[in-house]
């Protein structure tokens, strides 16, 4: 499962995506995601760190992709976020597969690296080329 805050940096990335040609206004962006524009800011300062995104501040200003849609793949935007280890357990037992006693884990493990090979194997470009929900 993922956070929120990763939910909304992808949300977020997929729309400056898919919107390229003009630099995405923070408070438009949020309006979209249906995110707080105050928390949005903050991910994407994140995200521009880490040079998935671009800012430029002023008039006309705003964030754009730092990289073209097929070098951003979705565990890169992830990993801005939360490290894969750091993966909590379903049933609140710290991190994922800390506690062998578990009755989740055996079930979920598969389930987890399926997630991951997916976040691996998918860029904005791939998701660009699918006209989906943002």
């Amino acid at each position: 499962m993922l956070s929120q805050t990763v939910e909304d940096a992808l949300r977020a990335t997929i729309y400056i995506a898919r919107n390229a040609s003009n630099p995405a206004r923070v408070n438009d962006v949020a309006e979209v995601i249906h995110a707080s524009p105050t928390y949005l800011a903050k991910i994407l300062s994140q995200l521009a760190r880490a040079g998935i995104l671009e800012s430029t501040r002023g008039k006309g200003g705003g964030f754009r992709l730092g990289v073209a849609p097929k070098d951003v793949r979705m565990c890169d935007v992830v990993a801005v976020f939360e490290a894969p280890e750091q993966r909590r357990c379903l049933l609140g037992h710290g991190l994922c597969g800390e506690d062998p006693s578990c009755t989740v884990h055996t079930r979920w493990s598969p389930i987890a690296k399926s997630m991951d090979c997916f976040l691996a194997g998918t860029t904005l470009a791939d998701l660009l080329s699918n006209r989906t929900h943002t």
